[in-house]
C-alpha cells in the first residue's frame, strides 16, 4: 500500500467533511500514512436538475466506484444509502463509524413541527419516500421537487417558491447548520431510508490491508442496524422505485427493525415491525419483507418491478 492514501468522494461540503472524518479515522489507526482527498464528479452533480429517479442506481457512486476500480483511488468514501446493494464486481464496501442520527428533519419559516405547519405549506423533498409518507398525515401540504446540496436547500426553504423542506438530519449535523431544524421527525411519521446516516468506506476487494483498516473503523451496533436495513432492501430488489423505509435499532442481543411501504400517493401506509438475533441482521430484513408482503403490500411491490 502506497504511503499516501487516496480517498474518493463526491466535491460537496458534506461530502468532504464525511471523507475527512474518514481520514482522520484511518490516520489514528495508520498514523505512518497521508491521506489525500479527491473530489469526483458524479452523474447526479452534473445534472442537477434532474429528477434523482430519472437518473437509475449508482446516480452518486458509480462515477467514484469507476475511479476506484481503475486505480486513481485507494478508498472511496459514500454515504451508505446512496450505494446499491449490489456492488461492482472487485469491491468491498464497509461501513465505517458510529451512525449519525438516522432521521429527517423539517426545516420551515415558522419553525413549526410538522403539525403545526399551515395549510397549504410548500415543503420540498428530494425523495418520493418522504413526499409519500407525509403526504400520508398531511395530505393538505403541498409536496415540491427540490434539487441541491443541503445548503442550497435549507436556503430555498426560507424563499418564493418554499415555505419548508425535509433533508437527513446527518446532513445537517455533519455541516453545523442544527440551528435550522423545527422538528426531528419520528421514524414512526417518516420512516428514514435504509441506512440513512451512516457511512461507507469501499476498497477494492483484492486490497488486504487497506480492508483490514477499515475492519478497524466499524462500529458494530451500526453494522448490525445497517445490515438489516439493507436486507429489506435487496429483498425487495435494489431498483425498487417504492417509498420504502427502515429503521433499526440494536437493543443487547435483539435487533428491532421498523419497516414500512408507501404508495407514492400517499393513500395507505404498509407498516410491520420485527424483533431478531443480533447475529442475523440479514434475516431479520427478510422477515420484514415478507410481513409487509403479508400486510397487503405485494401488488405494490409487484408494481414496482421486484
Amino acid at each position: 500500500m502506497p504511503r499516501t492514501i487516496v480517498i474518493g468522494t463526491r466535491g460537496s461540503r458534506l461530502a468532504l467533511v464525511q471523507a475527512h472524518a474518514v481520514a482522520d479515522a484511518l490516520a489514528s489507526v495508520s498514523p505512518d500514512r497521508d491521506f489525500r482527498i479527491e473530489p469526483i464528479s458524479s452523474a447526479g452533480d452534473e445534472q442537477p436538475d434532474a429528477a434523482l429517479e430519472s437518473l437509475g442506481l449508482g446516480v452518486f457512486t458509480s462515477a467514484i466506484e469507476k475511479a476506484l476500480l481503475d486505480g486513481r483511488i485507494d478508498v472511496a468514501v459514500h454515504s451508505l444509502k446512496d450505494l446499491p446493494t449490489s456492488q461492482p464486481s472487485g469491491l468491498t464496501a464497509v461501513p465505517v463509524m458510529e451512525r449519525e442520527d438516522p432521521r429527517d428533519v423539517l426545516i420551515d419559516r415558522w419553525n413549526a413541527g410538522l403539525l403545526d405547519l399551515p395549510e397549504g405549506a410548500r415543503i420540498g423533498t428530494s425523495s418520493p419516500r418522504r413526499a409519500a409518507q407525509i403526504a400520508h398525515g398531511r395530505r393538505d401540504i403541498l409536496l415540491l421537487p427540490i434539487r441541491g446540496n443541503v445548503e442550497t436547500r435549507i436556503r430555498k426553504s426560507e424563499g418564493p417558491d418554499y415555505d419548508g423542506v425535509i433533508v437527513a438530519a446527518a446532513g445537517v449535523e455533519r455541516l453545523g447548520l442544527t440551528q435550522h431544524i423545527a422538528e426531528r421527525l419520528s421514524p414512526h411519521v417518516c420512516t428514514p431510508a435504509p441506512a440513512q446516516g451512516a457511512l461507507a468506506a469501499e476498497a477494492r476487494s483484492d486490497d488486504s490491508v487497506m480492508l483490514r483498516l477499515l475492519g478497524r473503523l466499524v462500529h458494530e451496533p451500526t453494522r448490525t442496524a445497517v445490515e438489516a436495513e439493507r436486507s429489506l432492501l435487496r429483498a425487495a430488489g435494489s431498483g425498487c422505485r417504492l417509498p420504502m423505509g427502515a429503521f433499526a435499532e440494536v437493543h443487547e442481543e435483539q435487533v428491532r427493525l421498523f419497516a414500512t411501504v408507501t404508495p407514492p400517493d400517499g393513500s395507505m401506509s404498509y407498516r410491520v415491525e420485527v424483533t431478531g438475533n443480533l447475529a442475523e441482521p440479514d434475516l431479520l430484513g427478510m422477515a420484514a419483507y415478507h410481513a409487509l408482503l403479508e400486510q397487503g403490500a405485494y401488488g405494490l411491490l409487484r408494481e414496482a418491478g421486484t
